[in-house]
């Protein structure tokens, strides 16, 4: 799989780095709303689970611990949807089933793998764009570390059944269903099939759960 430029790709691999935050929060849980406290609590409760121990040492473990508490948090159905946009519509049960598993599996690989690196940037959130009442929402922050520019980056959620959870995350305005959108419709474009492209992010997966975390994340694809 291939992004369909440089700038872009090392954009949607950052939009995968900073996706529902891990790094400390500038505002206490008390000033925030629900879809905020949603990305601080997820962040709070990964990073405290991943420095009980030497994570670096044991990534299935630490992807098992991630899968754990980020999942419920995230809407991959909405998410997969988007992503395959036409797909989706001919795609089989069968073949949509394998598309989410895989696909929430690179979310959670690239999410623990990047963990190490970007663990020390601070957070400052940004007034909601979106009435709650919408059941959607646009939480906005600003990425902060000592001697750098602020970094944009909004979390698309919805309220899914009383329960805030991410569909999409932009950095910068670049969308990650969006470029994703255009990464795996290529792909399918290139190869006819929906289900090579399944299997080459499945055997990406599983070569990526097998390789030593080395403190810096790696792209789904090149």
């Amino acid at each position: 799989m291939t992004f369909q430029s440089t700038s872009i790709g090392k954009a949607a691999l950052a939009v995968c780095w900073i996706f529902l935050g891990f790094f400390p929060f500038s505002a206490g849980a008390e000033t925030l709303l629900p879809p905020q406290q949603v990305i601080q609590e997820t962040s709070d409760a990964v990073k405290q689970a991943l420095r009980e121990y030497d994570y670096k040492l044991d990534l299935p473990k630490a992807t098992r611990i991630v899968k754990e508490i980020l999942e419920p948090h995230v809407d991959v159905d909405r998410a997969a949807l988007l992503i395959l946009g036409k797909h989706w519509r001919t795609a089989t049960p069968q073949q949509r089933e394998r598309f989410k598993n895989e696909f929430r599996m690179l979310l959670i690989r690239t999410y623990t793998t990047a963990f190490n690196e970007y663990r020390d940037w601070n957070i400052r959130y940004l007034p909601l764009q979106s009435p709650l009442e919408d059941k959607k929402a646009v939480v906005r922050t600003e990425i902060l570390q000592s001697g750098a520019k602020p970094v944009a980056v909004d979390y698309r959620m919805v309220d899914a059944g009383g329960s805030w959870k991410v569909y999409d995350v932009l950095i910068e305005g670049i969308s990650l269903v969006q470029n994703y959108r255009t990464t795996f419709s290529e792909d399918i474009a290139r190869t006819g099939s929906l289900d090579s492209v399944i299997e080459e992010l499945a055997r990406r997966n599983a070569a990526g759960s097998k390789a030593p975390m080395n403190g810096a994340a790696r792209p789904p694809a090149t």
